[in-house]
């Protein structure tokens, strides 16, 4: 085993802060804490998508911001791994911290597999077998490189093991991206975003969209005809993202109802209070699937799958496929699910980073001692799934 003195983080999207800060603020909450180094690809390079993320959630300004930018995906991941490869070189730390699934993810755990440098997985096993999405990709890979998987549901524990993973790379810790909205749910509250923006408490429905499935090509038009049509039942709160804004200018489009409040991107805080108060959401977000299964909040997501079928079997969420014509559906849905029993996942309880920070302190195996490695989990912890429960 290999003591951990020293843990490097690489962030490149706003779901990674969210998912990252809380692992570094129980790190530096230990007797002897871990030196730690942030590293900020800048993927997501816009201002109300990253930055404010960074203040509203206390973490201090990266170490290193590598300025990545856009891009297709080999010209973005080949950036990140040209330039992680010299920090990672000068830092040398004891293991790489690597968040959720996006190109950045993937590009600093190839870099630091080929130093022979230690990669942890926050999120993984998330699986939504759909190889045309660019994160499952990226998932997959990770998963491969990663001496860590830090899981936060069941069943991802059994993709991995179905995968090939060895069972001893795999901790149950939870889902460190809950921590952060436990964390700062008073200030969500106490900021009562509903009310600043003249929006009936339970009475209107958030909206976000911004994969390129939907935004990129014709059926943007679709959504936003049905989100108009939507708007005559209730309002609709829709911070728009930097991706989906571009598009609609690009192709002339517009909203035709008054009911649509159009926004800019919000800080976290403020849209986990508008999240909060409303009656429902409507996403293809990854991470708004959690969030609303957490608040008890009925969720429709528009796509053909999801990597968070737990969010699905909570009782929360709802798949409407890629098909921006059941948006239309949305406020008659609303109550059938609101009528569902609704639960958390075991580990969204605001403690997953100490319970991940327990397995960093225990060491991180060498590929050569994995075999002989035992789960290390706080005391009190949930329990891992055994494999084969799901389904059965």
């Amino acid at each position: 085993m290999r003591a951990i003195r020293h843990v490097l983080s690489v962030v490149g999207a706003r779901p990674n802060i969210m998912k990252t800060a809380p692992v570094v603020a129980a790190l530096a909450r230990r007797h002897e804490p871990a030196r730690h180094t942030l590293v900020h690809t800048g993927q997501h390079y816009d201002e109300a998508m990253s930055r404010i993320f960074l203040d509203e959630l206390g973490v201090r300004e990266p170490s290193q911001t590598l300025d990545v930018g856009s891009g297709s995906h080999a010209a973005q991941t080949a950036r990140v791994i040209e330039r992680i490869e010299p920090v990672l070189l000068a830092e040398r730390p004891d293991i790489v911290l690597v968040p959720g699934d996006v190109n950045s993810t993937v590009g600093a755990a190839l870099v630091a597999a080929k130093l022979e440098i230690p990669v942890a997985h926050i999120e993984a096993g998330l699986r939504s077998f759909d190889r045309s999405m660019p994160e499952e990709i990226n998932r997959l890979l990770t998963d491969q490189l990663s001496n860590l998987l830090f899981t936060h549901s069941p069943e991802a524990r059994d993709n991995l093991l179905r995968e090939g993973i060895d069972d001893a790379r795999i901790h149950a810790v939870g889902n460190t991206m809950i921590d952060t909205l436990v964390a700062m749910r008073p200030r969500m509250r106490a900021l009562d975003a509903p009310a600043a923006h003249g929006l009936p408490r339970g009475g209107y429905l958030v909206v976000t969209l911004h994969r390129p499935a939907l935004v990129d090509g014709d059926l943007l038009a679709h959504a936003i005809s049905a989100l108009d049509h939507v708007a005559k039942a209730m309002p609709v709160a829709f911070p728009i993202h930097p991706r989906t804004a571009a598009r609609m200018r690009s192709r002339g489009l517009a909203f035709r109802s008054r009911g649509v409040r159009r926004h800019e991107p919000r800080g976290y805080v403020e849209f986990l209070s508008l999240l909060e108060g409303s009656a429902g959401a409507l996403t293809d977000s990854g991470g708004i699937q959690e969030e609303t299964t957490y608040l008890g909040i009925p969720c429709f997501t528009l796509r053909a799958n999801t990597e968070r079928p737990v969010t699905c079997e909570m009782g929360t969420n709802t798949l409407l496929g890629l098909a921006p014509e059941r948006i239309a559906e949305v406020p008659d849905l609303l109550e059938g699910v609101r009528r569902r029993p609704v639960r958390v996942p075991p580990g969204w309880d605001g403690r997953a980073a100490e319970r991940l920070v327990d397995v960093l302190e225990a060491g991180v195996p060498d590929w050569d001692d994995l075999a002989g490695h035992r789960r290390v989990m706080a005391p009190g912890s949930f329990r891992p799934a055994r494999a084969g429960t799901q389904g059965e």
